[in-house]
């Protein structure tokens, strides 16, 4: 006879997504999973061979699926046959401009909502978790977004997340360090002005520590509104104002060539056992997405990058979450 203790244990669970960053060499140079349909299963496979649930992907994606595998439960169904679950997440990534698209000029707040209803639609042959947005533009003034532009981005964001809603999807929020709405000051007000029924908080461990947030303290603060992660580290805080160079400080940056490494990593910021016990304490069940990007600059590999991760997943995270909590 099984214990409730142990159906208490399978109910509060979470799971591992990995984002699709990738990028591998070939005798032709380096090519991504996109390339092919080989190139996409020894990409799941290998996701798949190290112990991943699941992968998150972004939207822009959609044209690939749709030439590549005729439809979007197409690729789910391939994407099931490698040995995986499913897609959990996919990332709107869209290029913000102030005359036309852009959360805190309400000018612009027409065109992202059509966006989003063409968008959703595109997306609707299967369940998704989250459809995760930058809720702010770039914003290279020093002050980052004004008040009134973070009352604005929250005002579009509700409406658009009542729309995903009506899909079964979360409209889900994640502050990249060169973004305008990137210090804690400034996501502190942007959730105080959100409707959290609609308004949901996506948290990246890496960019917040290179904003100089610390990701644990800012997940306290939010963690009921809080749909999801992404678990990468950082050996780097922006001291030197890189988050204003233009057109992306992940790339463009002087001073610090590669932003981003896998958990685990030596001198890496991000303090992921505390992490992990505030995510286990707070009752959090579901995905956590692990995200390396741009993990090949300075001679790193993705695919080394991937199997030390879910190493740490697997032998350092998994156990602090399945403790009980002091």
């Amino acid at each position: 006879m099984t214990s409730p203790d142990v159906h208490a244990q399978d109910a509060k669970r979470i799971k591992w997504s990995y984002m699709d960053h990738w990028r591998a060499n070939g005798p032709a140079g380096p090519y991504d999973q996109w390339q092919s349909r080989r190139a996409m299963t020894r990409f799941l496979r290998q996701v798949a061979a190290v112990g991943f649930d699941a992968i998150d992907t972004f939207d822009f994606r959609i044209w690939q699926i749709f030439e590549q595998y005729g439809s979007v439960a197409n690729y789910q169904e391939f994407v099931q046959e490698q040995g995986l679950e499913r897609i959990v997440n996919t990332f709107h990534g869209v290029y913000y401009t102030p005359d036309r698209y852009a959360p805190e000029v309400p000018a612009t707040h027409g065109t992202i909502l059509d966006d989003f209803k063409v968008t959703m639609d595109r997306w609707s042959d299967i369940q998704l978790e989250n459809i995760i947005v930058m809720p702010g533009s770039r914003y290279f003034d020093e002050a980052g977004v004004p008040d009134d532009g973070l009352k604005h981005a929250a005002d579009i964001w509700g409406k658009v997340g009542e729309l995903t809603q009506d899909y079964g999807v979360n409209l889900t929020c994640h502050h990249e360090f060169y973004a305008g709405i990137r210090t804690r000051d400034q996501i502190d007000r942007f959730y105080s002005y959100a409707d959290p029924r609609y308004v949901k908080f996506f948290v990246d461990t890496a960019q917040h520590c290179i904003a100089d947030v610390d990701p644990v303290d800012v997940y306290e603060k939010h963690h009921e509104r809080v749909t999801g992660f992404h678990f990468k580290d950082t050996r780097f805080k922006d001291t030197n104002e890189d988050y204003r160079m233009f057109p992306d400080a992940e790339v463009s940056a002087k001073t610090t060539e590669k932003w981003f490494y896998e958990m685990g990593t030596d001198e890496g910021l991000v303090d992921f056992e505390s992490m992990m016990r505030s995510v286990r304490d707070h009752g959090y069940t579901g995905w956590i997405s692990v995200e390396h990007d741009k993990a090949d600059k300075l001679g790193g590999d993705y695919s080394e990058s991937t199997a030390i991760a879910r190493w740490y997943a697997k032998n350092v995270l998994d156990g602090i979450y399945q403790e009980k909590s002091a």
